[in-house]
C-alpha cells in the first residue's frame, strides 16, 4: 500500500484498503474558517449537541480578518459563540492568521493523520507526512458530532521532480510548471505524491506551496514523504505522538509523470487560469505586460522565505508612483518573525503596504481588492475572473521573487535580473 492508503486503513482500523474502496474514518483534526458559519447551524440541525472531541476541532478566523463587515463580524460572534460553548482547546481569532499556516505552528499538524477542513487548500499539510482534504459545512457537522467521515479511497499519482533549480526559479514556479502539463482537471478526486531528489531537499515552506497547489488540479489529497526539516519541526511542535507512514516498495502508481526542475524557468499563470502557464521570457517577449499592483501572501506564498526574497529585491529601492504593493504575512508568527530580520522595514521603505496576517485579497474579500481593468500579479493560488475583486481585472500567479521584481518596474520582470 501507499502511505495515504495505510493512513486511510489505520483510522478506518482496516488492514488493508484498495483505490475505488468507501471507508469510514476518524478525523485526527478537524477545521472550520469563518466561511463555514453553516457548519454550526447544520450541526444543531441534525440534533448535535456537544462536539466528539473539544481537543481536536477549531476555528480559524482567517477570510475576514479583521472583519470588513457587519455581516462577517456577525458569523465570527456566532463562531466563537460556539466554540466556547464546547470549550475548544484551539480557537485562532483575527489575531493569528491562514489556517493552514496557523495549525502546523500549534502543532496539530503532524505525519501519519488525516485532517480534514472546510477549505480546499488543505492539501497543504500533505507536506508534513499528512492526509489533508477539503469538505463541506454538512461533512464538516457530521465530523463534529462523530469525529469520522467517509472516504473514497483515491488513485495515487506520482510527480516526480528530480534535479536542481536554476538562480531565480521558486518552488512556485515548479508547482506552475506541474500545472501547466497535468491541467486543472489532470487529478481530479486523485491523491498526488510528489516524490524526487528536489522534494526530498526541500524547505518546509517550498513543501507547504507545492502540495497547496495540488487541488488546482483537482487532487484530492497530497503527499510528500517528510524529510528531516519536517520531522524536526513536527517533533518541537506536535501536540500528539505520531507515526510516520512508509510507502511499500512495490507499491504501484496509477499514473507516473517526471519533471527535470532544472530545466524549468520562472513561470506564470496567465489569466485566467491556473493551467495557463507560460514562461515568463516567452510572456514578456510577447509585449509589456504593465501591473497596478502585486500582492505577496496567502497560504500560498506568504511565509517568512517568501518575504525575504522580496525584500532582498527591494531593499534600498522604491516601486513607481501609483503602483501598490500589499504584503500580507500568512500568520502572526510569520510576520514577528519579518519584523526581527527587518524584511518588514525594507518592504515598507520600497513602499508597500502591510496587511493583517489573513486571506486578504486572495479570496477578494478585502485588504487590496481590484479595480474594473487591473492587472494584479500574486503569489497566491487562482487567477480566475473575480477571484481578487472585479471579475474585469486580470491576475498573474507568479514566484514572490517575480511579484517583488514586477511591481518594482511596473511591468511584469524577470526576477533574475535582481538576484
Amino acid at each position: 500500500m501507499h502511505a495515504i492508503e495505510k493512513i486511510l486503513a489505520k483510522n478506518s482500523s482496516r488492514d488493508v484498503v484498495h483505490t475505488g474502496e468507501i471507508v469510514v474514518a476518524k478525523v485526527d483534526f478537524a477545521e472550520i474558517n469563518d466561511l463555514y458559519l453553516q457548519t454550526v447551524y447544520s450541526f444543531y440541525e441534525m440534533g448535535g449537541e456537544k462536539v466528539w472531541d473539544n481537543t481536536r476541532c477549531a476555528f480559524v478566523f482567517d477570510h475576514y480578518a479583521p472583519c470588513p463587515d457587519v455581516k462577517s463580524a456577525s458569523n465570527h460572534k456566532e463562531m466563537r459563540e460556539f466554540a466556547q460553548k464546547n470549550n475548544l482547546k484551539f480557537h485562532f481569532d483575527i489575531d493569528r492568521g491562514v489556517c493552514h499556516q496557523v495549525m502546523p505552528e500549534a502543532g496539530v499538524i503532524y505525519p501519519g493523520m488525516i485532517v480534514v477542513a472546510t477549505d480546499s487548500h488543505t492539501t497543504t499539510h500533505g507536506a508534513f507526512g499528512a492526509m489533508g482534504t477539503g469538505c463541506g459545512a454538512t461533512d464538516m457537522a457530521t465530523i463534529l458530532m462523530t469525529g469520522e467521515l467517509w472516504f473514497r479511497v483515491p488513485e495515487i499519482i506520482e510527480v516526480r521532480l528530480e534535479g536542481e533549480t536554476q538562480k531565480g526559479v521558486f518552488p512556485k514556479d515548479v508547482i506552475l510548471e506541474v500545472l501547466g502539463k497535468i491541467r486543472a482537471d489532470g487529478a481530479v478526486y486523485k491523491a498526488v505524491d510528489f516524490t524526487g531528489s528536489y522534494v526530498e531537499n526541500l524547505n518546509i515552506a517550498g513543501r507547504m506551496t507545492i502540495c497547496n497547489m495540488a487541488v488546482e488540479m483537482g487532487a484530492k489529497t497530497a503527499y510528500m514523504k517528510p524529510n528531516q526539516e519536517v520531522i524536526d519541526y513536527v517533533t518541537e511542535r506536535a501536540v500528539r505522538q505520531f507515526e510516520i507512514q512508509e510507502t511499500d516498495p512495490d507499491f504501484v502508481y496509477s499514473e507516473s509523470y517526471l519533471f527535470d526542475v532544472s530545466k524549468i524557468e520562472p513561470n506564470l499563470a496567465c489569466p485566467s487560469s491556473v493551467e495557463n502557464v507560460h514562461p515568463l521570457s516567452e510572456v514578456i517577449a510577447s509585449g509589456e505586460v504593465k501591473l497596478d499592483q502585486g500582492y505577496i501572501g496567502s497560504c500560498t506564498g506568504g511565509r517568512t522565505e517568501d518575504f525575504e526574497i522580496a525584500a532582498k529585491i527591494l531593499k534600498g529601492k522604491h516601486i513607481p508612483p501609483y503602483a501598490r504593493l500589499v504584503i500580507v504575512p500568512a500568520s502572526a508568527e510569520v510576520m514577528k518573525e519579518c519584523m526581527e530580520k527587518g524584511y518588514i522595514k525594507d518592504l515598507m521603505d520600497a513602499g508597500a503596504s502591510i496587511s493583517t496576517p489573513g486571506c486578504g485579497a486572495c479570496l477578494g474579500a478585502h485588504e487590496g481588492v481590484i479595480a474594473p481593468g487591473e492587472v494584479c500579479i500574486t503569489s497566491t493560488n487562482r487567477n480566475f475572473p473575480g477571484r481578487m475583486g472585479s471579475n474585469e481585472s486580470l491576475i498573474y500567479l507568479a514566484s514572490p521573487a517575480t511579484v517583488a521584481a514586477s511591481i518594482l518596474n511596473g511591468k511584469i520582470t524577470d526576477p533574475r535580473e535582481y538576484l
